[in-house]
């Protein structure tokens, strides 16, 4: 793949990252975050961690799960990968938070830990399919 392909692939990958988790943060799952977590939340993003999360979490959906199917053209590969990378990932800050802080809720780290893996699962899955298909 050749490095703009892999940059197009990066940037495709971010964007549907970016929308789902908008609106899974934004809209679905909103009053379920505020109404677990309450007092532990901040009154405003921190935007500059949360962009780094994305721009580091989306390169490792890449090395890690898209670029791994592509070499074995298979989607299915993507969506393994992206799953077992989302749940990965999002289980060690969640069973971190539940071993660390008083009165974590174990339904935050059930549910979180669920979305992370059909998040970078569906997210693997795009990027899959971006790069897989012919240069125009």
């Amino acid at each position: 793949m050749s490095s703009m392909k892999l940059w197009q692939t990066y940037g495709v990958s971010l964007a549907a990252f970016l929308a789902l988790d908008f609106l899974w943060l934004g809209l679905i799952a909103r009053g379920f975050y505020r109404d677990q977590l309450g007092p532990l939340l901040t009154p405003d993003v921190r935007w500059g961690a949360a962009i780094l999360f994305y721009l580091i979490f989306v390169a490792g959906v890449l090395v890690f799960a898209v670029l791994p199917a592509v070499d074995r053209g298979s989607l299915g590969r993507a969506l393994l990968l992206g799953g077992f990378l989302g749940v990965v990932t999002y289980a060690a800050y969640d069973l971190t938070n539940l071993a660390t802080l008083r009165d974590f809720p174990a339904t935050v780290a059930a549910v979180d830990m669920v979305w992370g893996g059909v998040l970078t699962a569906t997210v693997a899955a795009v990027g899959y399919l971006f790069a897989s298909r012919g240069t125009p």
